[in-house]
């Protein structure tokens, strides 16, 4: 499985930014995927993820401000974030994981390469 995020860059305190995640490859007709983050110092943190299923899971986090979605036609997955906030800065992933849906990092096995979201005045 292969992941490939585009998307991030720089936007302001609440401004809004959406990445995507072409996925290729070896595609099983049940699994999750997911977005994690990682700031500067701290841990990798899960933010959103779904599975084939439908079923979404979000950090407590980004709770009602970024929405998990996934265009299966394109083999493509999105995160909307709205309402950006300083802390939102990181480097963010995609990752793909089997059934359930999960934000634990542990259970994703393949993971794109990672891009920036910068939150700045």
């Amino acid at each position: 499985v292969h992941l490939l995020e585009s998307g991030g860059g720089t936007a302001q305190p609440g401004g809004s930014l959406r990445l995507s995640c072409v996925v290729s490859g070896y595609t099983p007709d049940f699994y999750t995927l997911g977005w994690f983050r990682q700031a500067p110092g701290k841990e990798l943190e899960g933010v959103a993820a779904i599975c084939s299923e439908g079923t979404t899971l979000y950090g407590d986090s980004v709770q009602g401000r970024f929405t998990i979605s996934l265009d299966t036609t394109m083999s493509t997955l999105y995160l909307q974030m709205n309402s950006l906030k300083f802390d939102d800065t990181a480097m963010y992933y995609c990752g793909s994981s089997n059934p359930p849906v999960t934000l634990r990092s542990p259970d994703y096995g393949y993971w794109g390469q990672g891009i920036q979201v910068t939150v700045s005045a």
